[in-house]
């Protein structure tokens, strides 16, 4: 297969089929929204033996528990899927909105009306529910989408891919609106990210490695973010019982996530009301504590946390905890550190709530809250595309209107400038 003439083929295919699905109407978007569900809910035998065929093939080339937990589709997350595509279907349609109507001293009438971006390139790794996902938003937003799974998931990706392209069909739309690259060749990913005149924008989803790459090489557009380094700070106004299972549930829910807390803050004033339960907690369930020295004088048995320790995405049972003087030291440690993805404070302060609110410069900034909230599906976007850190056009989880862009529309009646 020449890999170059191949993704040119899938671009020009998206170029022209991201035409037809921006006319599509809010009725048929979801019809094939709700056949691709169908068609997902009666392949569970067939989606799971696909992905069992990724799961033997990553065992054999070594992947870490964290790259399996996110390559494995269960029952549970099959239901998401189903879930994540009836809910998408049940948002309303952005397409056609038309905001800020008014009137100019010349008798115009200026305002913008929403509009897909066209065709997306959507690169990921591991989790191939990001496939379903992927298709849900791009098509309930009136863009067409090439969809690049990585290597580890391509049995799970085409096995959810035939049952997107059933759902297309049931719907009467193009199959090319959502096209799956089926070679496994890396050459594929490079050839994607630098077609300007067939794919708009690009949005990567994996390791730190792959954005990097793409956020180099690319000459289309990225939505991205590179690492998840989210923290939880207790504050010195904060509720014992809601610190402990905040904290115990930011780490210990799911380690290899984006969302999960890297570096737990702790206002030295509560130290002595949360630390050694948690630190009981933590070991119990496995996680590998890193402390500051204030820490250490605590924990005595705990690893002396490095410079690169507050730096670092773990993406495993590790936590780096730090004892800080006062809410100013934890957001700047926050904001020299973080990724500004997301970061929550623990207080019953109103005033400490609202400062960290103004201050944190993130994606998310929560109030008594898991930063495990961080995710389209449980701020009601359905689904998202992925979280973005960037600042410019989406920010924090992309969900439909991420995926729009708008234009200005004028109505007049005659009018010439003069």
């Amino acid at each position: 297969m020449n890999t170059e003439a191949y993704m040119i083929d899938l671009g020009q295919k998206a170029r022209h089929a991201s035409r037809l699905i921006a006319k599509a109407d809010t009725q048929q978007k979801n019809k094939a929204l709700l056949a691709m569900a169908k068609a997902i809910d009666e392949a569970r035998a067939e989606l799971m033996s696909a992905n069992e065929k990724d799961l033997i093939a990553g065992r054999e080339k070594g992947l870490d528990a964290a790259m399996l937990d996110r390559l494995a589709l269960t029952p549970a997350r099959i239901d998401g899927m189903i879930e994540g595509l009836n809910q998408v279907a049940a948002l309303p349609d952005p397409i056609g909105g038309i905001t800020g109507m008014n009137y100019r001293p010349s008798g115009i009438q200026v305002g913008k009306m929403r509009v897909p971006l066209g065709v997306i390139g959507i690169i990921y790794e591991s989790r191939p529910n990001v496939t379903v996902e992927a298709a849900s938003l791009c098509l309930k937003s009136g863009n067409a989408a090439i969809l690049r799974g990585g290597s580890e998931s391509v049995n799970s990706n085409l096995a959810i891919a035939r049952c997107v392209q059933q759902g297309l069909e049931a719907a009467g739309l193009p199959l090319e609106v959502i096209q799956v690259v089926e070679t496994s060749d890396r050459a594929a990913v490079g050839h994607l990210i630098t077609m300007p005149d067939y794919v708009d924008v690009i949005v990567p989803r994996g390791g730190k490695g792959l954005i990097e790459r793409i956020s180099k090489e690319a000459r289309v557009p990225v939505i991205k973010h590179l690492d998840g380094i989210c923290h939880v700070y207790i504050d010195k106004a904060a509720d014992k019982i809601k610190a402990i299972n905040i904290s115990i549930n930011a780490k210990t829910h799911r380690y290899g996530t984006c969302n999960t807390m890297e570096t737990l803050l702790i206002h030295e004033s509560i130290v002595s009301d949360v630390l050694s339960e948690l630190a009981e907690r933590y070991q119990a369930a496995g996680v590998e504590l890193r402390g500051c020295p204030l820490t250490l004088n605590r924990l005595p048995g705990i690893t002396p946390a490095t410079e690169e320790d507050w730096a670092t995405e773990y993406l495993a049972p590790v936590l780096a905890i730090r004892i800080v003087e006062s809410m100013d030291e934890a957001i700047a440690h926050i904001n020299q550190y973080g990724s500004h993805h997301t970061d929550a404070i623990i207080t019953e302060n109103y005033t400490d709530a609202r400062v960290f609110l103004r201050d944190v410069d993130s994606s998310s900034v929560m109030v008594n809250a898991s930063t495990r909230f961080a995710d389209g599906f449980e701020y009601g976007l359905g689904a998202e595309i992925g979280i973005s850190t960037d600042k410019i056009h989406a920010r924090g989880p992309v969900g439909l209107e991420g995926l729009t862009s708008e234009k200005y529309i004028v109505f007049g009646d005659g009018q010439v400038r003069v």
